[in-house]
């Protein structure tokens, strides 16, 4: 146990901690590999193998000083406690909710082992012990813990520890649950956990994959402050890389269900993409995991059918609310709660759309329209016409697509600022449907310039974003870490 009070030495202990368990299971992995050596019970009953413990102490004199901030504020006295994975990849973001809380609060912080051990799989990286994916995993999880569903878990998230506890929270997710996202992370992009930017873009079509890959590799060109492109299937490229549009191209970027992209910057500012497929199941799977990476913001630029008459194919729709018929929310966010736009992001996805478009006021708001879009999980929808009218017309919806609402709810839930701008690809209700050849135009057109809409929107939030973080998506009984 080690009681501390900066918070280089706080994250420094975090990752002296970590380093020992994580070496400490690997030698016992090897040694059971190779020798068929059980590791030490008494070494595991004294947390060889755990994660390591921040705890904060908040016992003041008097009330709580009155901080408005979103985050790194404390609401009332008491012992808060998270468990901690990785403190190395996450130093940065540690580091932004370490610095308020030491500086406005009296706050005493400790750091020791906790009685939760890392899971076997969360340390093992292919080839590192050559040999052990031969064993059957049961036989492992004799010895060696194992991934425990009963202890991942997003009850904090949601809101639902109400009850007295000795600890409260200190963050939304500990470490079991952290380090379960980012193998999963890994797994359906394609791509390390460590190249994931603050700034986060997703499509659901791969013409916006091949838009920013362009964009991308012009940007390394420019030898601004983006240095490297980073490609699922393990290619990274910089701009001194040669033929790197043909190696992208044949990168194995197929074998894997939701491709990502980073364009990534020195100090993790720079912008993500990840191409997440249609419907709200893949868009809850990939927000669910990326949350934990504590991202600044999600932004979706997609496809959408438009509802209305004076809409064409191309146009552009700022989702400012949500028609929630994606229903795989509906059990740890109501669809009878609302889902707020958040203004920093809007406005900055107006401000893109007049700088990329060079169009502004009434010359733009005949091809951006700004209201409700419905999210469906029905991709026939259209065969149920007559059941979807009425909900049309009552929420004023302008168009419809599979994934918008829910990458909304699930940054309001998950605490990470949202935004929408689709773009028009067919008009179910009025004849124009999406039929093979039919939207050519359309993708030559529009794609380019929404894409770079969407890029322009994060680089201005990248630009402020202290200012992001909006207290609508913080509740009243909060952990202190954003």
């Amino acid at each position: 146990m080690t009681k501390l009070e900066t918070p280089k030495k706080i994250i420094d202990e975090l990752e002296k901690l970590y380093s020992e368990a994580v070496d400490a299971l690997c030698d016992a992995l090897q040694d059971y590999l190779h020798h068929g050596k059980t590791p030490d019970p008494d070494a595991r009953a004294n947390g060889a193998f755990c994660y390591p413990e921040l705890i904060i102490r908040y016992n003041p004199d008097g009330p709580p000083p009155p901080i408005s901030r979103a985050f790194g504020k404390m609401s009332e006295a008491g012992t808060y406690s998270t468990t901690v994975t990785q403190p190395h990849f996450y130093r940065h973001y540690l580091a932004e909710q370490l610095v308020p809380l030491l500086r406005d609060y009296d706050v005493e912080i400790e750091v020791k082992r906790s009685t939760a051990e890392i899971p076997y799989a969360y340390v093992w990286e292919q080839g590192q012990a050559n040999g052990l994916d031969e064993i059957n995993p049961a036989e492992l999880a004799k010895w060696f813990p194992a991934p425990q569903l009963s202890d991942i878990g997003d009850e904090i998230a949601d809101g639902e520890l109400f009850e007295p506890y000795d600890h409260r929270p200190l963050a939304l997710f500990d470490a079991p649950r952290t380090d379960f996202s980012l193998k999963r992370l890994a797994h359906y992009t394609g791509t390390p956990v460590k190249h994931f930017q603050r700034y986060l873009l997703f499509t659901n079509y791969h013409r916006y994959v091949d838009a920013f890959v362009d964009w991308g590799l012009g940007q390394l060109q420019e030898g601004g402050r983006y240095k490297k492109l980073s490609v699922a299937g393990g290619l990274v490229v910089d701009k001194d890389a040669e033929n790197a549009r043909e190696q992208i191209n044949n990168a194995p970027w197929r074998r894997f269900q939701m491709p990502a992209y980073h364009l990534t910057a020195a100090d993790g500012s720079g912008i993500t993409l990840v191409n997440i497929g249609v419907g709200p199941s893949n868009a809850k799977t990939i927000t669910d995991h990326l949350a934990v990476l504590r991202p600044e913001c999600w932004i979706m630029v997609g496809h959408c059918g438009g509802l209305r008459h004076s809409q064409a194919i191309g146009d552009y729709v700022l989702a400012h609310a949500y028609l929630r018929d994606d229903h795989v929310l509906d059990d740890v966010l109501s669809p009878d709660i609302p889902i707020p736009p958040i203004a920093e992001v809007q406005v900055a996805l107006q401000e893109a759309a007049v700088e990329v478009t060079g169009e502004s006021g009434d010359e733009l708001k005949n091809r951006l329209r700004t209201g409700t879009v419905v999210t469906t999980d029905d991709r026939n929808w259209e065969l149920r016409f007559t059941d979807s009218a009425r909900r049309f017309n009552q929420s004023r919806a302008i168009a419809i697509d599979m994934e918008s609402a829910t990458i909304a709810a699930n940054g309001f839930r998950l605490r990470v600022p949202y935004g929408v701008l689709l773009c028009v690809s067919d008009k179910p209700l009025h004849g124009e449907i999406k039929l093979p050849g039919a939207a050519n135009k359309f993708y030559e057109k529009s794609i380019g310039q929404h894409l770079q809409i969407g890029v322009a929107t994060l680089e201005k939030l990248a630009r402020g974003d202290a200012t992001l973080h909006s207290r609508k998506l913080r509740a009243f009984d909060e952990p202190p870490f954003r």
